[in-house]
């Protein structure tokens, strides 16, 4: 195929934005999809997108579209647009020579737009500024187009306007994209030189890992053997072809183009976002920016019963051969049995996969308090990293900790500063620089620790904001850490699983709020049971629950009072002997209660 007549794309926005609707306009007025196919979010396949409202899983597609007799096709990759998918969205932009910028102009630039915007500016890409949702009473035309004027420093006639609902402004959109994203270009041209982009991938039951590629050099056919860069595995290809926006199977993909490439690889592992395939008699070197994802969430999955254990790992497994970015390993607890303790990207991530497990698995599941990792410096030199809090060590037997920051951005309008402030000083945050952005809006910079973050902090400042404020961030550095281990008595003995760690300003708080909510959720036994919880080395909050009582003198009736005497003497003689020597069973429905309120 012809390189000049190739167009690739993606569209950078803002959850809620009118990513999707503006992709189903395209591919109806580019008749990619017969009419009577035609359903809103086309190219969100999973329920869960479709359901919530939000891209999860990228979605290439190919458009063909005639500007002055010339027929161009054009492939979109519709990716995710929240923070926790980044590193996902920053390989997809490799894949792509334009960029459009998708502004709602009911609500402005967001912040999480910012990020992933500078990341396509970094890429050297076409960025197309594109106000959508014009058709809207409620649109700020006039204010949102000096917003995108000031981050992008364009003209007034470079933004575009479209409306995803109606269409308006849509085929004018696919026209400018032909006369201003450049074409694909190639770098080795020999004929035997082979290199595709893996940006994404999926997991087929017959075919195996299908992966999502942009040919970067030369053209692949069926048969070609190739083999992976980063993790050396080679194998055939059964199948190849282009995405209309269904699987549509080719003869081969050359240089420039976007499709997929069927491996029939059936070990989770191998085939990783932003890895490069090369063919295996003449290797290319690997296509540069390759990092393996980060997990920056921990928490720890098991199933309700204990007979569901090998299939939550089956499930997992099946998850990991189509997500590469979360990992996990077998752990076992006294209290929950046998499961995993898992990482993923963030808590967006968390919350996908333990709800795909639920859906597509039919699993019920029990997750712990999400952590992150801590990195311990011991007396002996030695440097430890911690994933969960039953293996923090206590207090005194450690020099000194270190915890991931970040850095944030957040936008927000000027209205709602200070209760942002009085957030941000409840979270441990350091403010740094604000500047005005737009009309009515402000931007500030600040410092948080992961962990501080991970504490609920986007749901108080959406409830703090009116949802009208929106955050991004990115890893920064280690900085030494003031935090506590808490643990949770019950009857004197330890359960860990109700073991966190926590900022060492909150202990007191912390420890009352565990206790508290355990005394409430925790059945009576036959004797006084004592709930603690310690940090520091002592007891920091206690409550004691009330013996279940038995009326042992009920079936009693006349005769003399030294008969009930008797038998009440002999039950408190046995109530004594019960509270040294006896134990309590916790159910699992007071672990799940005490994660659920969390």
């Amino acid at each position: 195929m012809n390189l000049s007549h190739i167009r690739n794309f993606s569209i950078i926005a803002h959850i809620d934005h009118g990513k999707s609707t503006l992709a189903d306009r395209m591919l109806e007025v580019t008749h990619t999809i017969e009419a009577r196919k035609m359903r809103d979010q086309v190219l969100d396949s999973m329920e869960l997108e479709r359901e919530r409202g939000i891209t999860i899983k990228m979605q290439p597609v190919r458009m063909m579209h005639t500007v002055d007799g010339t027929e161009y096709v054009l492939n979109l990759i519709d990716t995710p647009g929240h923070i926790d998918f980044s590193y996902e969205v920053s390989r997809s932009l490799k894949a792509v020579e334009g960029s459009i910028l998708l502004v709602d102009c009911t609500q402005g630039v967001q912040a999480q737009t910012l990020t992933t915007l500078h990341m396509a500016q970094e890429s050297g890409l076409t960025i197309i500024p594109v106000l959508s949702k014009v058709d809207s009473p409620l649109a700020r035309k006039d204010e949102v187009r000096d917003e995108i004027m000031q981050v992008l420093k364009c003209k007034k006639e470079d933004i575009r306007e479209v409306s995803g609902k109606t269409g308006e402004g849509v085929l004018d959109l696919l026209t400018y994209i032909v006369k201003t994203v450049p074409h694909p270009q190639s770098t080795y041209t020999g004929p035997q030189d082979i290199r595709a982009l893996i940006f994404d991938f999926e997991y087929s039951n017959h075919q195996g890992v299908i992966l999502y590629t942009r040919i970067l050099d030369g053209s692949i056919k069926k048969n070609d053997q190739l083999v992976f860069a980063e993790s050396k595995e080679k194998f055939f290809v059964h199948e190849l072809g282009v995405f209309r926006p269904g699987k549509i199977e080719t003869d081969g993909l050359s240089s420039g183009e976007i499709g997929y490439i069927v491996t029939g690889i059936k070990q989770p592992g191998i085939a990783r976002v932003g890895d490069t395939v090369t063919l295996f008699k003449k290797p290319l070197p690997a296509f540069p920016g390759y990092q393996e994802p980060r997990p920056l969430v921990f928490a720890s999955l098991y199933p309700e019963s204990q007979d569901d254990f090998t299939l939550l790992k089956s499930s997992i497994m099946r998850l990991k051969l189509s997500d590469s970015s979360f990992t996990f390993e077998e752990e076992s607890s006294g209290a929950l049995g046998r499961g995993f303790r898992c990482g993923f990207l963030g808590m967006l991530h968390l919350e996908i996969i333990t709800e795909r497990l639920r859906r597509e698995f039919n699993l019920e599941l029990i997750v712990t308090t999400p952590s992150i990792h801590y990195d311990i410096h011991f007396k002996n030199d030695k440097v430890e990293r911690v994933y969960s809090p039953v293996y923090f060590p206590d207090h005194g037997n450690y020099v000194k900790c270190f915890e991931p920051w970040t850095n944030m951005q957040i936008i927000t309008p000027i209205d709602y500063i200070s209760p942002i402030m009085q957030l941000l000083y409840e979270h441990e945050a350091e403010t740094g620089e604000t500047e005005v952005f737009g009309d009515n809006r402000m931007a500030i910079h600040v410092k948080m620790p992961l962990r501080e973050l991970m504490r609920n902090f986007f749901d108080e400042l959406k409830s703090a904001t009116s949802g009208y404020a929106s955050v991004s961030y990115e890893l920064a550095e280690m900085r030494e850490a003031f935090v506590e281990r808490i643990d949770i008595l019950v009857a004197d003995e330890l359960v860990p699983a109700f073991s966190k760690v926590v900022s060492s300003r909150r202990v007191q708080e912390e420890c009352e709020n565990a206790v508290e909510k355990l005394y409430k959720v925790l059945p009576q036994e036959l004797f006084v049971v004592k709930i603690q919880a310690r940090a520091h080395g002592r007891i920091v909050a206690s409550r004691s629950l009330k013996a279940l009582r038995k009326d042992v003198t009920g079936y009693l009736y006349g005769g003399d009072i030294t008969r009930k005497m008797k038998l009440l003497e002999k039950q408190k003689k046995g109530k004594k002997k019960m509270l040294g020597r006896g134990k309590v069973h916790i159910e699992h429905d007071v672990f799940m209660k005490m994660m659920k309120q969390e």
